[in-house]
């Protein structure tokens, strides 16, 4: 009797072991990190999932380009509202209707915000630099629900100015090509200094096709309209 009920009690304290074990490896699995100095209305998970960074101080470079409506408009005339700032392809199949869908989702979080911050994309795609290939793409992915929706173009040598300028790099090596270009979204203050920067995801169907979970969808909506609506508190 004496040797099972020794039996048993290392059983239980074998168990409790294994299971301290176990506690402390999954407690030791590393969280999401979280850099310093991004809103604090912003959650650790959503900064993880866009890659949120603060950026150093500094002017956001200007730039003169016309819009999809034949506008010319300058940075510097979005002063007073924050501008949120994406390079897109009129063409693109892939991340840039994704990031299309989350702008008019952060615009709809936004709410009474939406009209102090301007949603901005400069193209990439110098084969199709038109008014009127910015003005289609907008249509298509519904932008022009956004009240302060500019998708810019130009002659190529500006727009070639703008990329360098932030930092992204195009490869275009014919018209026929897919165009690949660096995807970065910049949040510029009200005073026109560039204050974060987050890195667009998409996923892929086992056929190629780009689509990006719901749940993702909706929290990158949300996180932008978060970190715009921070930058005009």
């Amino acid at each position: 009797m004496t040797f099972y009920i020794l039996l048993a009690v290392a059983a239980v304290v074998t168990g409790s072991l294994l299971a301290l074990v176990i506690h402390r490896h999954q407690s030791s699995a590393p969280s999401p990190l979280r850099a310093s100095g991004l809103p604090a209305a912003v959650s650790t998970p959503t900064a993880y999932l866009m890659g949120l960074s603060p950026l150093p101080t500094r002017r956001a470079p200007g730039f003169t380009l016309t819009d999809q409506k034949g506008r010319t408009w300058s940075l510097s005339q979005f002063r007073g509202r924050a501008v949120v700032l994406e390079f897109m392809d009129p063409h693109c199949t892939d991340i840039c209707p994704i990031v299309s869908q989350e702008f008019i989702d952060a615009n709809r979080d936004l709410g009474s915000l939406s009209s102090r911050v301007a949603f901005v994309a400069v193209n990439v795609n110098q084969y199709f630099p038109s008014v009127a290939n910015m003005a289609a793409f907008t249509r298509e992915q519904r932008l022009n629900t956004i009240a302060s929706w500019h998708f810019f173009t130009g002659p190529t040598p500006v727009l070639q100015r703008v990329w360098r300028d932030y930092g992204i790099t195009v490869e275009a090596p014919n018209p026929k090509a897919d165009i690949l270009h660096t995807s970065l979204v910049y949040f510029i203050g009200p005073h026109g200094h560039e204050r974060f920067i987050a890195s667009p995801q998409v996923d892929h169907t086992a056929a190629g096709k780009a689509y990006l979970p719901a749940p993702s969808l909706s929290a990158w909506g949300h996180g932008i309209a978060q970190v715009a609506a921070s930058l005009v508190h």
